[in-house]
């Protein structure tokens, strides 16, 4: 083969993997949705509640930029789990109008409900422009509420022996994590909801040491294979997805999310977590 000629295939070759990968990024890793199964090892964790499941459900952003039918199917999937507890951390709606309010009624009367417990806190995209429209969150958490969804606004609820903590949005206009941290029982079955991971370095804590469950990121949507994503919405870009020990006792988890901002995705797959219960 001449030199023309292999400059010519490589280019071709090329190209077809350019294709290739960015069909694969819009067409099929945004809908490619793993359940992620961890274990959460709780303080004070009633032995009623050992081996019982949570599911964590985040950012499923319902809006006009991807198809949601995709997170209707995913919903009645996660049904099949029979979870016992469902948590649901923020981002329901990426929004533009009222018509998303419509759009997430249609996805709401497929809510997924634990056995013993189903609870949300608010995103900032919840709050709409800016995140500072509170009419746009008071609808979001009217329409939550009324689908069976227990919203959580820098409160906390007990559930069967499991005590849930939970934050309303930093970025938003109600972010008071004082009103419930400096009530905050270390004696109780604890976990927090906390949509933006980078609260967690906020010295609001009041000695907690328990799991810390959040959303936001997406876990960048876009990772090159062994590299950072290069796109994270945080100011501590440690936490992009997964597991991290915060080193003080508390442990964060991470949600890549189930829907997305905008339909693509390369090597970070859309997530619901199912946790199991266990004795800390």
């Amino acid at each position: 083969m001449d030199r023309r000629k292999f400059v010519k295939n490589s280019l071709w070759t090329t190209a077809g993997i350019g294709l290739l990968s960015g069909l694969y990024a819009w067409q099929i890793e945004p809908f490619w949705l793993e359940f992620v199964k961890k274990k959460m090892p709780i303080k004070n964790l009633p032995e009623s509640l050992v081996g019982k499941t949570l599911m964590q459900i985040s950012d499923i952003h319902i809006g006009n930029r991807f198809d949601y039918q995709y997170i209707i199917d995913s919903f009645k999937t996660a049904q099949a789990y029979s979870p016992d507890f469902v948590v649901y951390t923020g981002d329901y709606i990426s929004y533009q109008d009222a018509t998303q309010f419509e759009q997430l009624g249609e996805v709401l009367t497929h809510t997924v409900k634990g056995k013993l417990g189903t609870i949300g806190i608010l995103g900032n995209h919840d709050y709409g422009r800016n995140w500072a429209q509170q009419e746009v969150a008071d609808q979001v958490a009217n329409q939550l509420e009324d689908a069976g969804i227990g919203l959580l606004k820098n409160q906390q609820k007990e559930l069967a022996g499991l005590n849930i903590i939970g934050l309303d949005d930093y970025w938003g206009l109600n972010f008071k994590p004082e009103d419930v941290m400096n009530a905050y029982e270390p004696s109780k079955a604890n976990l927090v909801l906390c949509h933006n991971p980078d609260v967690c370095d906020l010295p609001v804590w009041n000695g907690y040491d328990g799991w810390i469950l959040s959303g936001h990121t997406h876990g960048g949507q876009c990772k090159p294979p062994f590299l950072a994503a290069p796109m994270l919405p945080v100011k501590n870009k440690r936490y992009a997805q997964g597991q991290v020990d915060l080193e003080d006792g508390r442990t964060l988890y991470i949600n890549r999310a189930v829907g997305h901002l905008w339909q693509v995705r390369f090597n970070v797959r859309p997530e619901i977590t199912l946790f199991k219960l266990e004795r800390g």
